[in-house]
Order: structure tokens, then C-alpha cells, then sequence
């Protein structure tokens, strides 16, 4: 499997191109503030054919250039339909006004083609086989995307702001549920394998492994007790 990553936009979110191998039709993954650019680069560069877009969550920071990329390419979206209005409503979605300086030109909006994900759904694109899990904690319609792994390749799992390394997401805006995270974190994570690698919506990439031994939140979701405050990461 080929994944190529990249940070983008205010808040370095992380928008992912997945193909079988490069020079093959990909998925992009959360294509967020100002990443139509670093889209088109990747594309170019590694020969790929984009087919779909698919977003953990419906926050600005994350879906904030879903339109043009579906645009260009005639690619429908998929996004969980608890989430779907952030898309032409993102200040509901943050409870406070964006700021025009921070985020410049933003264009808002559903692109022609949005498709809505399901708990549980396989999603075959591509060449891939990605399973969906709603996530809901970060927001009501955060969800997570795995693929399995292979003899020589290790599982997925795309976590957008459910787990980062060493945190998780915040749940302090609308639609957030510390309670949620909680329980999301005990029935999506914690059952994976350890070699399971992380690709987060902010920061580096980890593993499960790593973050059962050290991660205070995935520890307290786990039956362990004394995880710090809820984090404020992410949008």
C-alpha cells in the first residue's frame, strides 16, 4: 500500500493520498484548510488518480478544500451524516466566528456528489478495502477508517481526532462528548492489534501498541485511572 501525507492549512492538518501503489487510483483523506495545492503536488508527483474523498469529521480544518478537489477531479465525498452540515454551516460546527484573516479565502459547501458513511460500512475503492467505525466524541459524526494488513504491511487506521500521539481530540466544541471519546476510544482502538499503525489527523504517526503502553487516555478508557483534563487539540 502507497500513503502519502502532508500537513496543510492553519491548523496542520493531516491530508492523506492512499493507493495500492503509486501511479494507481487513490483515496485522499481529510482534505482540509488550504490542501488543494498539496493535493495537486501529490497527484502530480507520484502519478495517482484520485476516485474519492473521504472525511473523518466534518470540521473546517479538515474539510475546508473538499470542494475544489471534488471539483477537479468529479470525485464524490463521503462523510458521516451526523457531521454533513459543517460542511455549509462551519461556524455552528465551532460555536464562533472563523476569523477571515486566519483562514483567508475559504470556500464553503457540499461538493456535487456527497455519499454518507454507516458504523461498520466497507468501503471499496480504489483497489482498497477501508472499514468504517463511528467514532462520535470529537464530534457526533467523527468516525475512523481501517484497512487490514498484509504479510508484509501492518493494519491502518486513519483515527482523524479521536487518537493522536499521546492525546486525543478535544470535545469542548459543539458536538463534542468527553463521555463519547471515551467510549470510542474502548470500542474502536483498544480491540485493534498492536502493530497497528496510526495516522492521525494532527502530528506524527504512532501505533496502537504504543499508545495502550503510554497514551493516558486510551490507559483510562482501558480501566487504568489517572488521565490528565481533556486536551484542547485540533480545531
Amino acid at each position: 500500500m502507497f500513503i502519502a501525507g502532508f500537513p496543510a492549512g492553519a491548523w496542520g492538518t493531516n491530508c492523506y493520498l492512499v493507493a495500492p501503489a503509486a501511479g494507481e487510483e487513490c483515496v485522499i483523506v481529510d482534505p482540509g484548510h488550504q490542501a488543494a495545492r498539496g493535493v495537486e503536488e501529490m497527484v502530480r508527483e507520484h502519478r495517482l488518480k484520485p476516485v474519492a474523498v473521504l472525511l473523518t469529521h466534518g470540521h473546517i480544518d479538515h474539510v475546508a478544500s473538499v470542494v475544489p478537489v471534488c471539483g477537479a477531479r468529479g470525485v464524490p465525498a463521503w462523510i458521516h451524516p451526523e457531521d454533513r452540515y459543517m460542511m455549509s454551516d462551519p461556524e455552528k460546527a465551532l460555536g464562533r466566528s472563523l476569523g477571515t484573516q486566519l483562514m483567508g479565502e475559504l470556500t464553503v459547501g457540499e461538493p456535487d456528489d456527497v455519499r454518507e458513511l454507516t458504523d461498520g460500512g466497507v468501503l471499496e475503492l480504489a483497489g482498497l478495502k477501508l472499514t468504517v467505525d463511528h467514532a462520535p466524541g470529537h464530534t457526533g459524526g467523527s468516525v475512523t477508517f481501517r484497512t487490514p494488513g498484509a504479510e508484509d504491511l501492518p493494519p491502518v487506521l486513519f483515527s482523524g481526532d479521536l487518537l493522536f500521539a499521546g492525546s486525543i481530540g478535544r470535545t469542548d466544541l459543539p458536538g463534542g462528548d468527553s463521555e463519547a471519546i471515551m467510549n470510542s476510544l474502548a470500542r474502536v482502538c483498544l480491540p485493534l492489534d498492536d502493530s497497528t499503525v496510526v495516522l492521525s489527523g494532527h502530528g506524527g504517526q504512532t501505533t496502537i501498541g504504543r499508545e495502550r503502553a503510554t497514551n493516558p487516555y486510551l490507559r483510562q478508557a482501558a480501566g487504568a485511572a489517572g488521565a490528565p483534563a481533556f486536551p484542547r487539540r485540533g480545531m
